[in-house]
């Protein structure tokens, strides 16, 4: 079949099954790093890598650089946190937060570049990539945009059709990605404000990040255990999540994280990377993103049992 821009996909014809990541309780806790770039340093990486499963390593657009990179899939390996690549816009003045309208191929193209990069200097340090997390503007955007979303996925097949995407979970990319047969790991948020429709708010606006560690461990908790997030209008959000995001930029990050991983592990919640069964299986085949089942998350009703 063709892919995004008429290019042959390559994604093949078994679909991989969808699984329970958190049965028994469990979650994986991933945080952004690698962001760093020439004598310019930004987060405590080497202490965050004590307390999470899963690193999100900036592959050079946004921020990182070869040394960076290296660097952190090392410290990542010897800390035993999974290694996923990290690609965004090509905007290291904005740190990949600005916005680019960019036509679906072109992306699907970056991105590629991007995990190229990234895997030659995994596959140095002796690490297979175990996940794809788009950042910053490139999140967002994918996250409304299915079409965005699936011009990720094909680059991502290209690249390695095992390979899951994180995702917001309960979002319009969720389902286009679902719909299509891609692996993905639906994503929560600890540190950043939900907005009524279950998007996250924009970074501009007042209590989009949360500092307060205690604030940070309750939305983590209820996140991982209950499956529900409040709203800044006050209402509950009911959410799928497989993995949970605290971001190394953010002021306090390595306390915050500290005390996530102590509530979790304190309520019978252990924190471990993504099961290796996501990357099982053979290549699948980009279906239509129209077949994407439910409309979103869901409000003041708990989660059900149809993604299994």
């Amino acid at each position: 079949m063709r892919g995004v821009g008429g290019c042959p996909t390559r994604l093949g014809a078994a679909r991989l099954p969808r699984l329970r990541y958190h049965e028994p309780m469990g979650i994986d806790l991933n945080c952004d790093l690698g962001e760093s770039f020439g004598h310019w340093r930004l987060g405590d990486d080497a202490a965050l890598l004590s307390v999470v499963s899963s690193a999100n390593v900036a592959c050079g657009f946004h921020a990182g650089d070869p040394r960076v990179m290296r660097a952190t899939v090392a410290a990542a390996r010897e800390a035993g946190v999974a290694v996923g690549a990290h690609p965004g816009y090509r905007d290291l003045r904005g740190f990949g937060r600005v916005p680019m309208q960019l036509p679906p191929d072109a992306v699907r193209d970056d991105v590629l570049y991007q995990l190229g990069a990234l895997a030659a200097i995994a596959d140095a340090e002796d690490v297979r990539l175990a996940h794809v997390k788009p950042h910053g503007a490139l999140y967002n955007s994918m996250v409304r945009d299915p079409e965005l979303a699936l011009a990720i996925a094909e680059a991502v097949a290209e690249f390695d059709a095992t390979l899951p995407m994180m995702v917001l979970a309960g979002s319009a990319a969720e389902r286009a990605l679902d719909a299509a047969g891609v692996p993905v790991l639906r994503e929560g948020f600890l540190d950043r404000a939900y907005l009524p429709d279950g998007e996250l708010a924009p970074r501009g606006t007042p209590g989009a990040v949360h500092t307060d560690p205690e604030r940070v461990a309750a939305q983590a908790l209820s996140l991982a255990r209950d499956g529900r997030v409040r709203a800044g209008d006050g209402s509950e959000l009911r959410l799928r999540v497989d993995t949970l995001c605290i971001h190394g930029d953010t002021p306090s990050a390595v306390a915050l994280a500290r005390r996530v991983r102590e509530a979790l592990e304190g309520a019978g919640v252990r924190v471990e990377r993504p099961p290796e069964a996501l990357r099982r299986g053979g290549a699948r085949t980009l279906r239509g993103a129209g077949d994407a089942g439910d409309d979103g998350p869901e409000r003041g009703a708990p989660p059900d049992d149809r993604d299994t």
